[in-house]
């Protein structure tokens, strides 16, 4: 396939099975545990479903590894599989990780109370402060991590700075591209050594499967590969199936959700019920440079706060609202809306959730494909019935 093809392209026809199995239009379900040996002399390259090496594994890695312009890529049972398996294959007793200060809750717990289990150190920091980044880089610093767009705060790093940084000091750039999906930035083609998703996310997009994927340099992603056979947080082949069907719609979704994300995000900052509103693609955000400048999508998450500022208040507003369903997670064709404080970062102490401005009445929302006119007006109504309780 041409490398000029572009990425609504590559997400049809990237890795697909050459002939086509019995002449299936789509790529079947192999499921089946185990293979016929083929002369492998290598055991990782066994074909066994632990292994990673399945037909529906090796599709989605050849396509995901299409779509982010990268060598490689491998999918996990869940991001947070793959998370933990990429720091644990650069990481090892005695080194330490630069990390940013502001990320997903179950990194957050991973970095900071399993990682010194295993003698390994880290120091968080100021992402869009590459000045203090030299202060805390040690020679047993092995790896730079951040999020592309930062949950839930929607910060985006000084992504060229990380890469220089990174290089310089040769040590391994990591990012976590979920948010942003490789529709809107592509982290090997910016220059990153490993990008990772929760594909229950975006890559997804229906709210059906839990999965993970790493994608950069090929001897990485291979040594992530590698190490995840040994943890076993395979991907199951029904749930490769339909991330492998999800995938193959994943332009048209996250257009219509940059487009529509921006939409409610104008129309909140405007609204005199709204205190603060978090997303890049607004010029008051602090990163709305930096998001033009290197995303081709400011994507569909956004969070904001209620003027007031009482987490009583957020869960009657949430009880309120008709379309967007109340739970955890994100990036799918619904509409989803939380408290940070009470989901995806409680497992963050209050202290460390107010150091990095996380309110417990700050409210998440991941925009769905849904008209975004009934969205704003769902918004409008949950909105005069919070002011009408205010004033009573």
């Amino acid at each position: 396939m041409s490398s000029s093809n572009r990425v609504e392209t590559k997400l049809i026809h990237a890795g697909e099975l050459r002939p086509r199995v019995a002449g299936a239009v789509n790529l079947p379900i192999f499921q089946s545990a185990t293979y016929e040996y083929g002369g492998e002399d290598d055991y990782n390259d066994i074909r066994y479903i632990r292994l990673n090496n399945t037909p529906n594994h090796t599709v989605l890695g050849a396509k995901l590894a299409a779509i982010e312009g990268a060598e490689a890529a491998m999918v996990a049972a869940s991001g947070m599989a793959a998370i933990s398996t990429a720091l644990l294959s650069i990481l090892s007793k005695g080194d330490h990780l630069l990390i940013q200060d502001c990320l997903y809750g179950g990194t957050h717990d991973f970095v900071t109370k399993d990682l010194p289990c295993l003698g390994i150190d880290f120091d968080f920091i100021d992402p869009c402060d590459p000045d203090s980044w030299a202060k805390k880089i040690r020679k047993e610093t092995k790896a730079i991590y951040v999020e592309t767009i930062a949950n839930p705060l929607m910060g985006v790093p000084e992504l060229a700075a990380i890469v220089d940084f990174a290089r310089s000091h040769k040590i391994i750039s990591i990012i976590d591209n979920t948010f942003a999906s490789p529709i809107n930035f592509r982290p090997a083609e910016f220059g990153f050594d490993l990008s990772v998703h929760s594909c229950t996310k975006y890559l997804n997009g229906h709210s059906d499967i839990v999965g993970g994927a790493c994608i950069g340099k090929e001897i990485l992603v291979k040594n992530v590969t590698r190490k995840l056979n040994h943890l076993g947080g395979t991907m199951d082949p029904h749930a490769a199936f339909l991330l492998h069907r999800g995938m193959k719609t994943l332009s048209l979704r996250v257009r219509h959700q940059n487009e529509s994300a921006l939409k409610i995000a104008r129309y909140l900052e405007q609204h005199s019920a709204i205190g603060r509103v978090n997303y890049p693609g607004l010029e008051s955000h602090p990163a709305h440079e930096r998001a033009g400048k290197w995303l081709d999508g400011f994507g569909g998450m956004l969070s904001f706060e209620l003027k007031e500022e009482k987490s009583e208040i957020a869960d009657q507003f949430l009880k309120a609202l008709h379309y967007p369903i109340c739970a955890p997670s994100l990036g799918g064709v619904e509409s989803l809306i939380t408290r940070p404080a009470t989901t995806s970062h409680l497992g963050l102490s209050k202290e460390d959730r107010k150091k990095v401005g996380i309110t417990d009445s700050l409210i998440r929302f991941s925009t769905g494909i849904e008209a975004t006119e009934d969205l704003i007006e769902d918004f409008d109504q949950a909105l005069k019935k919070i002011s009408a309780t205010l004033t009573r």
